[in-house]
């Protein structure tokens, strides 16, 4: 989409054909998969919460025939335990320049920059937001980024942002309900997402 098109704070539905070219879906973790907040207890431990509507939504994208990735500054055992959870093929942690890294991806798997989404909340997204096909934010994310995104959400971080980035790419893609249904069924039963 052009910069014409892009409006700051206000979620809007992005072009159907942008979507429906879309191979490679990746994510930023804090702010996005989680609500930005990182809490420590007494011994030292970390925790993150992750919303479990958000990693079926992934889950979703990956039966579809998606890759998965995660691309994150932060480098930690609980994001590694998340990723191995959903199966996410990708995940870079440690990464400071996310852009190089996503590039390296969609290479890697014959794809161009236009087929791939990114949704990231914060300044150092900023880049990768402006360069992939379909760039999306939580609707608390930074002001700097949501004045540079395709999309903002109507959710949060950690609050569903990512599954409502999902069913849009699903829906444009023709995945219906019934198709969410049967890739539901056809995968083990039993395990949250």
């Amino acid at each position: 989409m052009s910069t014409a098109t892009r409006r700051s704070g206000v979620a809007r539905q992005p072009a159907k054909g942008v979507l429906k070219d879309i191979r490679l879906f990746a994510t930023d973790v804090d702010g996005v998969l989680t609500d930005a907040g990182m809490y420590y207890s007494e011994s030292g431990d970390e925790w993150k919460k992750f919303n479990t509507r958000d990693g079926m939504g992934i889950k979703l994208l990956q039966r579809a025939g998606l890759i998965t990735a995660i691309v994150t500054q932060e480098r930690t055992r609980l994001v590694a335990r998340r990723a191995e959870k959903l199966a996410i093929p990708e995940l870079h942690q440690g990464i400071m320049n996310k852009l190089t890294v996503v590039r390296e991806m969609a290479a890697r798997h014959g794809l161009t920059l236009r087929q791939v989404a990114y949704i990231g909340d914060d300044v150092n997204d900023i880049e990768t937001l402006k360069a992939v096909g379909f760039s999306a934010s939580p609707a608390d994310g930074l002001p700097h980024v949501l004045k540079v995104v395709d999309y903002v959400c109507r959710k949060n971080g950690g609050e569903g942002a990512v599954r409502e980035i999902a069913e849009m790419i699903l829906a444009a893609q023709g995945v219906t309900i019934e198709s969410h249904l049967s890739l539901v069924k056809s995968s083990r039963s039993g395990r949250r997402a």
